[in-house]
């Protein structure tokens, strides 16, 4: 799989971008309303209990501005932080902060809710069941979804395209499912290989192929019990397809190895954060 980098140049070149958009053509015109002098100290807070994700974005705002904006950190990406709780205490000129306040908090806001969503269903699917993402992810925002989605304590998925074969109904319904599988296990050259089925049928007629990982796509619980108990002896076996926070549970008693999840990612909800002078 393709690793996630979270490089000091990504960093910056990413939130560069983000300050651009947020900037052109003609800056911060309110801001410069204020005296340039003027010096602030600001605390930056929680407003609801949270996983934390996103501080090194949010640092590298405030110091593409201004390096000589101070970000002193509370707290580490990774942690669980209450309603209220100091994340971090901000200093420099207030005209500065100001430019770089919401897109550091943007960040921040984004890449905690997909933590704090992936936690929510990693506690309720318990230790034997991972939770992974998928590629519903914004584009050009995947390394920061997939980053958010190991801080709350998921499992990331292929990260692209050339990651691994997974064979799914569309392509099922341009071909056939046990030539295509017997193809991948002819082109593999290393690669995992995971085919989705969608009932015990197409289940059992690949059964004894050398693949890696079976994908139970929208399945009820009884159907998804059957196909774990006949194909778990040979391979990793994963459920997809409308799992909420209300299924999770009842789903991971199945004994499936791993669930993913498209909306830890394209429906997790920002947490909010403020600045408070």
């Amino acid at each position: 799989m393709s690793k996630i980098k979270l490089s000091k140049e990504f960093i910056r070149n990413t939130v560069k971008l983000a300050l651009n958009e947020d900037l052109f053509p003609s800056g911060d015109i309110t801001s410069s309303l204020i005296e340039n002098n003027k010096r602030i100290t600001v605390k930056l807070l929680s407003n609801q209990n949270a996983i934390i994700g996103g501080l090194l974005f949010a640092k590298q705002a405030f110091k593409l501005i201004d390096n000589k904006t101070k970000f002193v950190v509370k707290k580490k990406d990774g942690l669980k932080v209450k309603k209220g709780s100091l994340i971090a205490i901000i200093k420099g000129k207030a005209k500065n902060i100001l430019i770089a306040e919401r897109v550091a908090l943007n960040f921040l806001s984004h890449i905690s809710g997909i933590a704090t969503l992936t936690n929510q269903f990693v506690k309720l699917a318990g230790k034997k069941t991972k939770i992974c993402c998928t590629r519903k992810t914004i584009p050009n925002l995947r390394v920061l979804q997939k980053y958010a989605v190991k801080l709350g304590g998921g499992t990331n998925h292929r990260f692209n395209l050339s990651d691994e074969f997974l064979i799914k109904d569309n392509h099922v319904a341009s071909s056939n499912l046990k030539s295509l599988v017997l193809k991948a296990i002819k082109n593999k050259k290393g690669k995992k290989i995971t085919v989705e089925v969608d009932n015990l049928k197409q289940l059992k007629s690949i059964l004894g192929l050398k693949f890696n990982t079976i994908l139970l796509d929208n399945m009820n619980i009884k159907t998804l019990r059957k196909c774990i108990k006949i194909a778990k002896k040979d391979y990793e076996t994963e459920a997809s397809g409308n799992i909420n926070l209300k299924t999770i549970k009842s789903v991971a008693s199945t004994g499936v190895d791993r669930v993913s999840v498209g909306s830890i990612t394209h429906s997790a909800t920002a947490i909010d954060f403020k600045l408070e002078i």
